[in-house]
């Protein structure tokens, strides 16, 4: 049973009796009940009534309506009205368009639009380079997404990613003041999505891919790179790899040991997976063995498409043809992307000293954290109600950040390791501890960090950003 959540936080509207316990009464009821009321704010006051708004944290929708139920069964309390905060903070979306400039007068509206446009459209026709100068591509990210994979609740379709892609242009926004446009598209052909992006990049600095199901997502993303000349970067493979390679540099620093000489077990072989594996092994990891729902990705397996056969050449030199929990036994380090549940305490308890697990399936872990910590060194996991809370959010804003100021024209394993070993040196030695391996995604000092490595390593792979015209 997990505990209350401000993802589902309730407000209820209510009228109780003005005399008495009436008010200690609710708040005594809703604990009971297993709710967390966070505000109670009266609204209305009369001789014998008051209005109250009482601010609930509960564990999930089932949870609140019975908690609202509880509510109504006091005597003498009247419900009016339950708000859903979380539906009330996405009504009418939760992004906007402002313009940067002023159209006060006849005059200001000449120089932004038409007559005075035109000579910027012209001097961009001459010159495309200038359109990262003069428009807002220099500035913009399309968020694209076919909502094959959204989240992890599945194959829901493009309006109902919707408001996932809105959330991600806010955190671009947030973190990295870049301007990010959600595209939503009515297809799943990889052919149609290739072009579609490939029509729509001028007026972009980068492509963001999100929520797009594997194995097509390596596809997508390797055609999309060699047809356009802008950085394309699919969060859910490289942004994930950034923060766990970010976060097992700061972990073996913890327990002193080394990249190049741990054995890894990994569970998880789809588009997360398959980045975190590669990832690694550019940074140095040279011990690895990949499980599926079939067990261990070795060279003997008869069922290996092109993605587990590149990881079965260059993984698991031994051979290993187990499942998971022989994988598991007497490895330094764990990291999970797949499923809930599918290991026990005891399995950690079976890995070598000092083990360091990351339970990442999300919204359940691979393994129960409370389980984990009575044997592994260090713990992490993609939730935040406990410590280390591996969240692409301090990955992707500072990458891209670097990227468009860089004026990038592409993605490389080196960019990606810069931005990993930045985010780890934002925590401090004082800091670092078995509880405190990656910065909070608030930290002021995450987004400059990695957006300054990723603009160092950009190197070659630029196009000139100069000033407008003088």
């Amino acid at each position: 049973m997990g505990a209350p959540s401000v993802s589902y936080s309730i407000t209820v509207r209510l009228e109780v009796p003005a005399g008495g316990r009436a008010v200690s009464g609710i708040t005594h009821h809703v604990e009971h009940a297993g709710g967390v009321v966070t505000a109670l704010d009266v609204n209305t006051a009369a001789t014998d009534m008051l209005g109250i708004d009482v601010t609930i944290a509960t564990r999930d929708t089932e949870h609140a309506e019975a908690i609202v139920g509880v509510i109504e069964s006091i005597e003498g309390v009247r419900v009016h009205k339950v708000s859903d905060r979380t539906f009330l903070m996405h009504l009418g979306g939760k992004i906007e368009m402002k313009s940067k400039v002023p159209l006060r007068n006849r005059e200001e509206l000449s120089m932004a639009y038409t007559p005075g446009v035109a000579r910027v459209s012209l001097a961009i026709a001459r010159n495309k380079e200038d359109a990262r100068r003069l428009t807002i591509k220099r500035n913009s990210v399309a968020v694209v997404t076919d909502g094959s994979a959204v989240l992890g609740l599945g194959n829901l379709g493009p309006e109902a990613a919707m408001p996932v892609m809105e959330g991600k242009a806010a955190l671009f926004k947030r973190f990295a003041g870049i301007d990010a446009w959600p595209i939503c598209l009515d297809t799943q052909d990889p052919d149609e999505i290739v072009r579609i992006v490939q029509c729509i990049a001028p007026g972009f600095g980068g492509i963001n891919l999100e929520d797009i199901s594997a194995p097509r997502c390596f596809e997508i993303e390797a055609r999309l790179r060699e047809l356009l000349d802008i950085p394309v970067f699919h969060d859910d493979q490289h942004g994930t790899a950034i923060c766990v390679l970010a976060a097992l540099t700061n972990a073996l620093r913890v327990v002193r040991k080394d990249l190049g000489q741990v054995r890894i077990a990994m569970a998880g072989a789809g588009a997360a997976g398959s980045a975190i594996l590669k990832l690694l092994m550019h940074a140095g990891a040279r011990d690895v063995i990949v499980c599926d729902m079939h067990g261990a990705v070795h060279r003997g397996r008869a069922d290996l498409d092109e993605s587990l056969r590149w990881i079965a050449e260059h993984t698991n030199e031994d051979g290993y043809d187990g499942d998971l929990r022989g994988a598991v036994k007497g490895a330094d380090v764990f990291v999970g992307v797949s499923a809930p549940g599918i290991l026990t305490g005891d399995d950690i308890a079976a890995m070598a000293s000092d083990a360091i697990v990351f339970a990442l399936a999300n919204p359940e872990p691979e393994v129960s954290p409370d389980a984990a910590r009575e044997h592994a060194a260090v713990v992490a996991t993609g939730r935040s109600d406990y410590p280390n809370q591996i969240n692409n959010v301090l990955a992707f804003p500072g990458v891209f950040r670097g990227l468009l100021d860089a004026g990038a024209t592409g993605v490389t394993p080196d960019m990606l390791v810069a931005a990993a070993r930045a985010l780890a040196t934002v925590v401090t030695d004082a800091e670092l501890g078995p509880n405190y391996i990656v910065p909070s995604v608030f930290h002021p000092d995450v987004t400059t960090a990695v957006a300054a490595a990723v603009r160092d390593a950009a190197g070659g792979h630029l196009h000139p950003v100069e000033e407008p015209l003088g």
